[in-house]
């Protein structure tokens, strides 16, 4: 089994694979344009996931460092699934220092809660306190 080395430097992140999944293989952000994925990884503590020197996970984290974080945008390409690299990807988000302390961690996921769940995410204890707005089609229905 190939290791997966862990990175939070962007410069090392490989945009064009990070759009192309994204644009292409997920259900929550389909069609986003490059610039906008640019922009979500400059304003974002990002992590990639490399075997060698090719990336093949990512995972990016909306943050103020001090009292709140939102996980988003987390993948392994299928043809490296199998091998352990989401949990080794997420033993580093939760692991990173500048992620301690936080008196609210969140994440949004229609397929992954058994992963999220060992790392002690749960439903929301007063779903009642939440709000968003929530537009699914809006790179789509940029196009």
């Amino acid at each position: 089994m190939d290791l997966l080395h862990i990175s939070t430097d962007a410069a090392e992140l490989d945009v064009d694979l990070i759009h192309r999944f994204l644009s292409g293989q997920t259900y929550w952000a389909r069609d986003i344009p490059r610039a906008l994925v640019e922009k979500a990884i400059a304003h974002s503590l990002c992590f990639g996931g490399f075997v060698g020197d090719r990336q093949v996970a990512f995972a990016r984290v909306v943050t103020d460092q001090a009292t709140f974080a939102n996980l988003v945008d987390v993948f392994v390409l299928p043809e490296h699934r199998g091998h352990g690299h989401s949990r080794t990807l997420m033993d580093a988000v939760i692991g990173d220092p500048r992620l301690q302390g936080l008196r609210r961690f969140t994440l949004a996921t229609g397929d992954a809660h058994g992963l999220y769940a060992r790392y002690g995410f749960t439903a929301p204890s007063h779903p009642e306190t939440l709000m968003e707005r929530y537009f699914p089609r809006l790179y789509a229905d940029a196009g």
